[in-house]
């Protein structure tokens, strides 16, 4: 019998989180297997439950971002040693025609693995897209990383789920976006965030943000050069951005991407500009203008991702030791596993901000 794992487990669709049990699975070509220190929360995990999209088979066991230790080595993998501490976005990639809607998602090599998923206490991962933890950070920090990394840079720098910008790591000189000025909505927010600190890579000025004026100090200590209050209406937005640049907008991340904010982000985009989003488009693009609408989708194994995401991947841990990209602030959650229920039901009432909710797999009763 194969060794055994706790786990937090969604036995149907639409169903209640529980705690179960699973077997350890064993690396393939290629493969890390990873015992997670630290699991961190995404706004996807409750949207799952709820909707019940993406996943297609029961029991599922959910989450993306991972930070642990490597335990076992697949075959061909020569760049990781055992215990080495690793970063990961374990999230598995589905088909790009599935990308915005609720139809029937597919994964790379069939439906949705529960191997490679976050909310259990032993993962695999896959090498190329692995980083090692540098001394400075812990396992809580690490694990923020993830998803809202590659979620910021395929938005920005992808060429079928980004605006297509040139990466800032490709060339020894920076600066490719100098002087251009980028609306950022929700720059608190995870995603937000690294999407502020990657402009800043790029050579963006301004570098424009919306948030809650609590989180204000926290925005500009990642590089925003202006804030406003996300409350602002987009007729408010677009008169105070006018007072900073006159330049127009031509590109614009919603890393928030309700309904209200792409009205805002459409307002404020200048002809032939790219509005970025992290869920479906509910503004449509308009014949003429050339405005463009993006949903990106931060899938590492994608085919339309997978040379930008290992390109980056590579330079990761370089990144976080230098202290050139910062972990989100974070929140330990009590109980192990079991705490994530708890946190992810805090963040669907919206009772977290500028904050990543990481729970200790390992601590499971």
């Amino acid at each position: 019998m194969s060794p055994q794992q706790k786990a937090l487990v969604l036995p149907k669709k639409q169903g209640n989180f529980e705690i179960g049990s699973r077997s350890i699975p064993s690396p393939g070509a290629g493969q890390l297997l990873v015992k997670i220190q630290s699991a961190a929360l995404n706004p996807v995990d409750y949207k799952i439950k709820d909707i019940g999209f993406f996943v297609t088979d029961y029991p599922a066991v959910l989450g993306t971002d991972i930070a642990g230790i490597v335990e076992e080595l697949g075959e061909g993998v020569d760049n990781f040693r055992k215990g080495d501490r690793v970063l990961d976005n374990s999230f598995p990639w589905v088909r790009p025609e599935c990308i915005g809607s609720t139809s029937v998602y597919r994964l790379a090599h069939g439906d949705f693995t529960n191997d490679f998923a976050a909310f259990q206490q032993y993962t695999l991962t896959d090498a190329r897209c692995t980083a090692k933890i540098p001394s400075s950070e812990s396992f809580d920090s690490a694990a923020t990383v993830p998803l809202g990394l590659d979620t910021a840079l395929v938005g920005l720098y992808g060429n079928h789920f980004g605006a297509g910008l040139t990466p800032p790591w490709t060339k020894s000189a920076g600066g490719h976006e100098s002087k251009k000025p980028i609306v950022i909505l929700g720059g608190s927010s995870s995603v937000g965030s690294y999407t502020i600190q990657l402009a800043r890579l790029s050579g963006f000025y301004p570098i424009i943000t919306t948030a809650s004026p609590s989180n204000e100090e926290l925005v500009r200590k990642y590089g925003a050069t202006h804030f406003f209050d996300r409350n602002l209406s987009g007729e408010e937005l677009k008169a105070a951005i006018s007072k900073i640049t006159d330049s127009p907008i031509g590109i614009v991340y919603d890393a928030i991407s309700l309904p209200e904010t792409q009205s805002i982000g459409w307002e404020l985009l200048a002809n032939d500009g790219t509005l970025v989003l992290t869920l479906p488009a509910s503004v449509k693009e308009d014949e003429g203008k050339g405005r463009k609408v993006i949903q990106t989708f931060a899938g590492p194994h994608a085919p339309q991702n997978e040379e930008l995401c290992s390109s980056s991947w590579a330079v990761v841990e370089k990144w976080l030791s230098e202290g050139t990209i910062q972990p989100n602030k974070y929140e330990v959650l009590p109980n192990g596993l079991e705490g994530i229920i708890g946190g992810l039901e805090r963040m669907k009432l919206g009772q977290v901000s500028g904050t990543k909710l990481v729970a200790h797999p390992q601590e499971t009763q």
